[in-house]
C-alpha cells in the first residue's frame, strides 16, 4: 500500500482511469455538452461518476499543490474534477497563507475549470471562502471577463457570502449579468439569486421589481422556483410585459 506521503498525482490517475466505463463516458460526454459549437466542446470523459471521484480523491488530500496541478491540466474532466476536490479539500484546512496561495493558484489556472460542474464544486469553497474577510472587487473583474467560467465563477463564489446572510455582492454581481448572452449564466444568477430569496424574500422581490425589463426568462424562472403559484404567475407575466414593451 503506498502512504500517502508517498503519493503522486500519476498514482490517482492510475486508480481513475482503471474505474472507467466506456458507457458512462458517452452519457457524461452527452449530459456535458461535449459536441461542436457546446459549452463543452472537446472535453472527454472516462467514465467515473462523482461520488466514486471525490471517494478517491480523499485518499490523496495530501498531495502537493504541483500534482494537483498536474491533475488540473489533465484532458480527462474526471481528473480535473478529482484535483478541484482536493483543493477544497485542502483549503477547509489551510491557515491564511496557505488559503491564498490555493485562491491565486485557482485564479490562475481558470482556463482549466471549464464546466459548470467543475465550477460549482470549488468557486463557493475556495473563492468565496478567502474573499469573505477581503475585498469582492476581484469578483466584479471575473464577472466582466469574455470566458464563461471565469463569470460563473464570480457568481457562484458569492454563495458563501449568502449562506453567511450577505447579499450585496450576489445582487450586484447579478445585476452586471443581466445582458449575458450565455444560457448556463441565466441559470447561475437565477440560482443564486434563489438562495438570496430563500432567507430573505423581501431582498428578492426588491431585485425582481427593479431588474423586470432586463431579466432573461431562465434566469427569472430559477430565481422564483420556490414561490408560490400565483407569485410566479405574476413575475412571468410582468416580465412578458416588461420584454414586449
Amino acid at each position: 500500500m503506498i502512504l500517502i506521503g508517498q503519493m503522486t498525482a500519476t498514482d490517482l490517475q492510475t486508480r481513475l482511469r482503471s474505474l472507467g466505463n466506456d458507457q458512462d463516458a458517452a452519457i457524461l460526454a452527452g449530459f456535458f455538452k461535449t459536441g461542436p459549437g457546446q459549452y463543452g466542446e472537446g472535453d472527454v470523459f472516462i467514465g467515473v461518476r462523482v461520488p466514486v471521484i471525490r471517494k478517491v480523491a480523499k485518499d490523496f488530500k495530501g498531495l502537493p499543490l504541483a500534482e494537483v496541478e498536474f491533475l488540473l491540466h489533465s484532458p480527462f474532466h474526471e481528473e480535473r474534477l478529482a484535483a478541484l476536490v482536493i483543493l477544497v479539500m485542502q483549503a477547509a484546512k489551510s491557515d491564511t497563507r496557505a488559503g491564498k496561495q490555493i485562491y491565486d493558484f485557482y485564479l490562475a489556472n481558470t482556463r482549466f475549470i471549464n464546466n459548470w460542474d467543475l465550477v460549482d464544486l470549488s468557486a463557493p469553497w475556495i473563492v468565496g471562502t478567502h474573499l469573505a474577510a477581503r475585498s469582492r472587487r476581484p469578483l466584479y473583474q471575473l464577472a466582466k471577463s469574455s470566458w464563461l467560467w471565469n463569470r460563473r465563477i464570480s457568481m457562484l463564489a458569492t454563495f458563501h457570502f449568502i449562506r453567511l446572510g450577505e447579499f450585496h455582492d450576489t445582487l450586484g454581481i447579478a445585476a452586471m449579468l443581466l445582458d449575458d448572452h450565455e444560457d448556463l449564466m441565466h441559470k447561475a444568477v437565477g440560482w443564486m439569486l434563489r438562495e438570496v430569496g430563500k432567507r430573505d424574500v423581501a431582498v428578492l422581490e426588491d431585485f425582481l421589481e427593479r431588474h423586470c425589463q432586463k431579466m432573461p426568462r431562465t434566469m427569472l424562472r430559477y430565481a422564483i422556483e420556490k414561490f408560490p403559484e400565483k407569485q410566479r404567475r405574476k413575475h412571468m407575466t410582468n416580465n412578458s410585459d416588461c420584454v414586449s414593451g
